[in-house]
């Protein structure tokens, strides 16, 4: 059993492993301007972090894609639950979240910036208005393939509302929620990055800007490479233990 549990890490150490093996091969073969070697990368990450500028642009970028994150899950949530319960209000306003979903995320940045000028509200109510429609859908769909007899069973057990929604409606949401979450996660960073590099003067994605300019590569990769793995971090210690806390019943 442990053995067959150890499989799936030792795979992905050795993936990582010919990842790391086949860019320093090719970091001898191009150019090293054009393509910096993993060691350099590494050297440059080490600087950035003791100048402080890298902690900080990635607090700033952070705490931006935190706040849309937060913002969009509860608003996408709730309306996403009202749409799947209420079919008025689901007909009415399904055409708008199509246009949601498929205007394009470069278009309400733009849009927002001329209306509310180079700040902080207009970079989060774009990636916001972006990341809602896909939230929505998902409720939607959750709310919509609920078991309804077990809400016969509250009524039998005369379940208050709040036990209804802690024991009946939140565990069949929880996956809904959870693929929401964790597709929003790796959405919005990305939508930030682009944002911030159009209209900030702070972040990740105002300093690869800066670097894309002095054709800076390994600072490029070192900036890249290291938000990278804060996602990764955040995705692996938070959000997976939080999905299985929240599905463990399902395998009960």
């Amino acid at each position: 059993m442990n053995k067959n549990n150890s499989l799936p890490k030792l795979y992905r150490w050795a993936s990582f492993l010919c990842i790391i093996l086949i860019w320093t091969i090719l970091s001898f073969l191009i150019e090293h301007r054009l393509f910096a070697s993993p060691l350099s990368v590494l050297n440059d990450i080490w600087y950035h972090l003791a100048e402080g500028e890298l902690i900080d642009d990635t607090l700033i970028t952070l705490a931006r894609a935190g706040t849309s994150f937060a913002i969009a899950m509860i608003l996408g949530s709730i309306i996403g639950y009202l749409l799947a319960r209420i079919k008025k209000l689901d007909y009415f306003f399904d055409s708008w979240v199509i246009i949601g979903l498929n205007i394009p995320a470069i278009v309400l940045v733009i849009l927002f910036y001329i209306w509310l000028g180079l700040n902080e509200i207009a970079l989060i109510s774009a990636v916001v208005l972006n990341k809602i429609p896909i939230v929505i859908v998902n409720i939607r769909e959750g709310t919509k393939s609920m078991d309804k007899s077990y809400f016969q069973i509250a009524k039998v057990y005369q379940l208050n509302n709040f036990q209804i929604w802690r024991k009946i409606i939140l565990p069949q949401l929880y996956p809904y929620l959870m693929t929401s979450a964790r597709t929003g996660l790796s959405l919005i960073w990305k939508i930030v990055l682009v944002f911030e590099l159009l209209g900030r003067g702070s972040g990740i994605g105002f300093q690869l800007q800066v670097f894309f300019q002095f054709f800076d590569i390994s600072s490029l990769l070192a900036y890249s490479i290291f938000f990278m793995s804060i996602i990764l971090l955040i995705e692996n210690y938070i959000m997976i233990p939080i999905e299985k806390k929240a599905t463990h019943w399902r395998k009960l």
